[in-house]
């Protein structure tokens, strides 16, 4: 990637579940810093200290997986669902706004128009600091999904 950018070729890069680690190793051995690092965050694996490594880095974090594909019976939660009564909002647009407040960059995934509309209809509310720090006790600090460090996988 070195030899490239040196010619002009890379101006911009995007990544995807890179660790920390990862990361770091990639910005400190190349000219060009990746923008973004797409990885699983949802409030059941919340990411805090890789974003703020990521903040500290020049790299935005962007949510792969936002509603944990409906893991852990996401849209049914007991505390998201009465944080969105709260608001009289949709556990997805809870899980929406707690992403966007915390300046992770989101873009759910859904084919029906309805979905769609409802997943941007979460700028007229905020979550309040109590209800912020409420969702983040939901973190389990660990994939849903699989382990990227697993050879295996």
């Amino acid at each position: 990637m070195t030899d490239l950018n040196r010619v002009g070729v890379i101006k911009a890069i995007g990544v995807s579940n890179f660790h920390s680690d990862r990361l770091v190793d990639l910005i400190e051995r190349n000219e060009v810093t990746p923008a973004v690092d797409q990885v699983e965050t949802h409030p059941f694996h919340a990411r805090f200290a890789d974003q703020e490594l990521m903040r500290e880095r020049g790299v935005q974090i962007e949510s792969w997986g936002p509603f944990a594909e409906g893991k852990n019976n996401l849209f049914t939660n007991p505390a998201l669902a009465a944080i969105g009564g709260e608001h009289g909002k949709s556990v997805g647009q809870v899980v929406l706004r707690w992403l966007t407040q915390r300046q992770v960059v989101v873009i759910p995934k859904s084919v029906r128009p309805e979905r769609m509309a409802e997943n941007f209809d979460i700028f007229d509310f905020e979550l309040t600091d109590e209800q912020m720090a409420q969702i983040a006790t939901l973190d389990s600090g660990a994939s849903l999904f699989f382990d990227h460090r697993d050879p295996a996988m």
